[in-house]
């Protein structure tokens, strides 16, 4: 089982792969076919990725750099080239957005009546309605500071916005001090301001009133300039779990520390005055390279919540009505529904109420014995979690593993735990060394004295918010031998069983890794021996270099490969001699492409495997990770439907060049938007099925 021996050009860098998508996600701002007030959202979701990435990514490569370590990655770049090509393609998306930003979303919004002022521009009466908010529920908020001697520079945490401030002292004008305000964040980001007309909005931001209002907070000095500011710090922190007694409280701990680490990125705006700017700089030890000069407000995530005024509903995506599944209505009972026929789920179409449902029936259910379920991620009022903690109360057994690794949730996911752990449930926080990324529910009942399984396993989160934002697919099944593979699962992340050879199910880091390669190699014998051949793999992310070494010798051996990855794709396509047979696409539409689906031709014995995990070597051999096959013809051709028409979308694919561009596809015909498509088809296939359950009930057949 060779594989293409490859060298650095073969392979697009990780991390400026993650911003060509962050720049995809920049064009859904500027694509008119998109509502106003969705582009707004879309501008939010870059600055968005782009602090999470700067804090995570880039702060993996400082900690690099600062420990001399000059290893290059399979792109050949090392860990300094890398952070001087992502700043440097950072400064051209954040121009750009901000080059949107103040031109055409900015005209569109005072198109339909909607307007932000700027500080120096409010008239008498505006500025006497300005004082009155400020006076009554802003000024109480606010810690002004000012660095002498005796009050060292305040902490400052990531992501809050801060205004510095340049002084002078009136009693010695050749002496400069630094003050320094935070913008609350337990405030309203902005304030609407009553104006001249009925039809027009305007709103001021809250740190445009704070600058109004800096000569009162510092009025022992004479103020010499301002801007606003806000800063990223490193918060890739490790764990050391292995010396941990308590990983519960070593994370806590961890979550503490992270307000301690390294700034990286320092936002300002960009008229600040350069004595100002180098105060900053040396305060918080960067140079130029890590400063970006803004022009426009900074920290756009408020948009976020500007989309969500109420204003006309063109301007908003039409609200889809999650539908329920119609395999699971043929019975009252969810459980017989199951026993009658698998379900495949394809979310945000089919509602995820089902499986919400199915929890909550089974935490009332008499002849449920136990529930056992992976969570990691959840929502911050989860009805799953409700109802798990109320099964436990019923006298269920309940085993829950919650991962605390989970970044950015570990605080959500610590909450959680405890208040299951409250409610009698045993939780387990994680497996050591690894992270339990896997999607699985498991339930136990009784039935006609014999135990009979049931099982949920997704590709997304138990997380009832994102289910209506993310694309994802699950199975929901009784199958005998994928359920006692579920059942060894949870007694393998519950203590240290050993279970043998898993009878449908594959699991990472064991054996998915050689799973995939065997999968692989199927289609390259077959091609060698001139049969047709086929991988087609949707996923979120292609990162890990052995797989992409095994798909260039399966493409040069004749295998058909057709990538749908929406995000990060280190894999060249369509170079001669090495990937011409591959083709890869990214969707970045309404809802954001999660699904890990994988399908193998088989010579016509077509396979089809849904999972959790991504091709990334942290998914393949650093995270309990599960795949399952699907079986079931039904399932099986709603897979094939999904993969077909994510091939066939021309409104929201771009389709990646060898040269690591992407391109939207032009085409003559109607551009063809695939989700877009599937709520049209979840709609008319519930109403068909709507129309046989009730001529059924008609007839007493039901």
């Amino acid at each position: 089982m060779d594989s293409y021996l490859s060298s650095p050009q073969d392979f697009i860098n990780r991390e400026l792969s993650f911003l060509e998508f962050n720049h995809r996600v920049l064009e859904e701002v500027k694509d008119q076919s998109n509502p106003l007030f969705e582009r707004l959202k879309f501008a939010a979701i870059v600055i968005s990725n782009l602090d999470e990435f700067y804090m995570i990514r880039y702060g993996t490569l400082s900690d690099q750099i600062h420990a001399k370590i000059y290893k290059r990655d399979s792109s050949g770049m090392t860990p300094k080239e890398q952070t001087t090509a992502i700043n440097n393609r950072t400064r051209i998306l954040l121009d750009d957005l901000y080059h949107l930003v103040n031109g055409k979303i900015k005209k569109d919004l005072k198109n339909i009546g909607i307007e932000f002022l700027d500080h120096k521009s409010l008239t008498e009466e505006q500025l006497s309605y300005v004082d009155s908010i400020y006076e009554h529920s802003i000024y109480p908020v606010l810690t002004p500071m000012v660095v002498d001697s005796s009050r060292p520079f305040p902490l400052i945490t990531s992501e809050t916005l801060n205004i510095a401030v340049l002084l002078e002292d009136k009693a010695s004008l050749e002496k400069h001090h630094i003050g320094t305000i935070q913008v609350p964040n337990v405030l309203d980001r902005f304030y609407y301001i009553p104006g001249s007309s009925d039809t027009e909005k305007q709103y001021i931001l809250l740190e445009d009133i704070l600058k109004l209002k800096l000569k009162d907070l510092f009025n022992a000095f004479d103020i010499l300039g301002y801007s606003c500011y806000r800063i990223s710090r490193n918060a890739d922190l490790e764990y050391n779990e292995e010396e941990a007694d308590d990983l519960l409280e070593v994370i806590k701990e961890t979550i503490k520390l992270r307000k301690w680490g390294n700034v990286i990125k320092l936002e300002v705006e960009k008229h600040i005055s350069s004595e100002l700017l180098e105060y900053l700089m040396d305060e918080f030890e960067l140079t130029k390279e890590n400063v970006f000069q803004i022009d426009g407000p900074l920290d756009l995530r408020f948009l976020h919540k500007v989309s969500k005024l109420q204003v006309d509903e063109s301007l908003k995506f039409k609200e889809i009505i999650p539908l329920p599944v119609p395999e699971l209505l043929s019975h009252d009972d969810l459980f017989q529904s199951i026993t009658h026929k698998d379900a495949l789920l394809h979310h945000p179409y089919d509602s995820f109420s089902t499986i919400v449902k199915l929890v909550k029936q089974a935490a009332t259910d008499p002849d449920v014995l136990a529930i056992k379920q992976t969570l990691y991620r959840v929502s911050g009022n989860s009805p799953i979690v409700k109802a798990l903690a109320e099964a436990a109360e019923n006298g269920k057994q309940v085993t829950v593993l919650v991962e605390l690794k989970a970044r950015f949730d570990e605080e959500n996911n610590i909450n959680w735990a405890l208040r299951l752990e409250k409610a009698g449930c045993h939780v387990i926080y994680g497996v050591t060394g690894l992270k339990t990324h896997c999607k699985a529910l498991l339930i136990i009942r009784r039935e006609n004295n014999e135990i009979k399984r049931y099982f949920h396993v997704g590709t997304g989160n138990y997380n009832d918010i994102t289910a209506k934002l993310y694309t994802d697919v699950s199975l929901v099944s009784c199958n005998g031998d994928l359920a006692e593979d579920i059942s060894d699962l949870f007694n393998r992340l519950s203590g240290h069983y050993k279970y043998g050879k898993m009878r449908q199910a594959i699991l990472a880091p064991e054996d998915l890794r050689n799973h995939f390669t065997q999968l692989i190699e199927q289609e390259r014998k077959a091609a060698k021996e001139g049969h047709k051949a086929c991988i087609i793999a949707k996923m979120n992310s292609l990162v890990d270099k052995d797989i992409i070494e095994k798909l260039y010798a399966a493409s040069k051996d004749g295998v058909e490969i057709d990538l749908i990855i929406r995000g990060i794709c280190c894999l060249r396509p369509g170079i001669k001699g090495l990937s011409e047979n591959i083709r890869v696409r990214s969707i970045v539409g309404r809802f954001l492409e999660h699904s890990r689906i994988f399908y193998f031709y088989n010579r016509g014995n077509e396979e089809f495997y849904i999972s959790s995990a991504d091709w990334m070597e942290r998914n393949l051999n650093k995270r309990i990770e599960l795949m399952i096959p699907v079986t079931n013809a039904e399932a099986k051709h709603k897979l094939k439907t999904i993969l077909d028409l994510n091939l066939k979308d021309t409104a929201k694919a771009r389709i990646l060049t060898s040269t690591g561009e992407y391109k939207r596809i032009q085409t003559k015909d109607a551009p063809y938007n695939c989700q877009e498509d599937f709520i049209l088809r979840t709609e008319k296939k519930f109403n068909k099925y709507r129309k046989r359950l009730a001529k059924l009930q008609r007839e007493g057949r039901l």
